[in-house]
């Protein structure tokens, strides 16, 4: 029984629940739903589709839960995403030569480096200047897509690169390199916070950022680094979402990409006041998150629903983890269990 009582307590428990039930009814429903099958050396089917289409929203939610942990929110990932497409795009249609491999990688290194640019101004604003993170950010999310305009010219660039294209259909041993890409970002990610003193850094500027600035720890630093990793990885994400419809569309891209990313680390059990955080729970939520968008397809449900139904699931799996809730069903569980009678010797 306490094996149990550990297992339920567990704060990946109900999240786990949620996707295996979505999986369950999205396979009732389309019986070739798990099927995997092997075409022209690839692997297709609708476990398959699921890691490809978490791909985006994974790296996303990665640098999302690092910033989170340190009592910060970054809602400038959608724009960062735009700008990527935009940049990148709007470089190789100018080159001479849009599918040489030099030119994809001289573009996507230029959309890196702005990146790099913009986590270090969002780290700025937030760690030196000492703006609240949500009206920091907020800056750039406004702000973010009208530069992607700018880039773009006020039009959907749109170019033909079979190795840009890779980034999003392309695949490798099998995979797609989209999923390739985001499982390593992760491995990399997990390594690193880990396997380093990285993580318990990161942890303690979120519990108590003046305590841990007494303890020698250069708070400012750690603050900066996960606004720098978050929009690099949201560069990342945007070179794969622009290169699934090979176009720069400034308006679109990334929409709205910073809820989802936000809802992936709070089903995975990361507190939004900061402190520890769950790179495994973020994977899960962001599977879970995926896994609801695509079994509402299956399920024949109308696509203006998912946002509905999107809000359902979360609601529900967070009220199933909230401390509160989980106090009060052990409780119940403790009244209506039945007391023991001692018979005398």
């Amino acid at each position: 029984m306490n094996v149990v009582q550990s297992v339920v307590r567990h704060r990946l428990f109900w999240p786990i629940v949620a996707l295996v039930v979505l999986v369950v009814a999205s396979t009732l429903k389309s019986p070739t739903f798990l099927d995997i099958t092997v075409r022209d050396g690839h692997l297709f089917g609708g476990p398959v589709d699921i890691l490809r289409r978490s791909s985006v929203l994974l790296l996303v939610a990665l640098g999302m839960t690092l910033v989170i942990a340190t009592r910060g929110i970054d809602l400038s990932v959608g724009a960062v995403m735009a700008i990527a497409g935009a940049v990148a795009l709007t470089q190789i249609a100018a080159s001479p030569d849009p599918g040489s491999l030099a030119t994809v990688a001289a573009a996507i290194g230029t959309a890196l480096l702005i990146a790099l640019l913009i986590g270090l101004f969002n780290g700025f604003l937030v760690a030196v200047v000492g703006i609240q993170p949500i009206i920091a950010t907020l800056v750039l999310m406004t702000a973010g897509r009208g530069i992607a305009m700018l880039i773009t010219g006020g039009n959907i660039t749109t170019v033909t690169s079979q190795p840009y294209k890779t980034l999003a259909s392309g695949y490798w041993l099998s995979l797609p390199v989209a999923a390739i890409i985001a499982g390593v970002v992760f491995a990399a990610t997990a390594l690193v916070t880990r396997r380093t003193a990285l993580g318990v850094l990161i942890e303690s500027v979120g519990i108590n950022p003046s305590a841990s600035r007494l303890a020698g720890v250069r708070a400012r630093t750690i603050i900066w680094t996960v606004y720098v990793v978050c929009a690099l990885f949201a560069c990342l994400a945007g070179f794969i979402r622009s290169a699934d419809t090979m176009a720069a569309d400034a308006n679109n891209i990334g929409l709205f990409i910073e809820l989802d990313a936000i809802l992936a680390v709070v089903i995975g059990g990361t507190s939004l006041a900061g402190g520890k955080f769950s790179l495994t729970g973020t994977l899960v939520g962001t599977l879970v998150i995926t896994t609801l968008t695509l079994s509402i397809t299956i399920l024949g449900i109308p696509a203006n629903a998912v946002s509905l139904f999107k809000a359902l699931v979360v609601i529900a799996v967070c009220l199933l983890q909230s401390p509160v809730v989980q106090h009060r069903m052990r409780a119940r569980r403790r009244r209506t269990a039945p007391v023991p009678v001692e018979v005398p010797a």
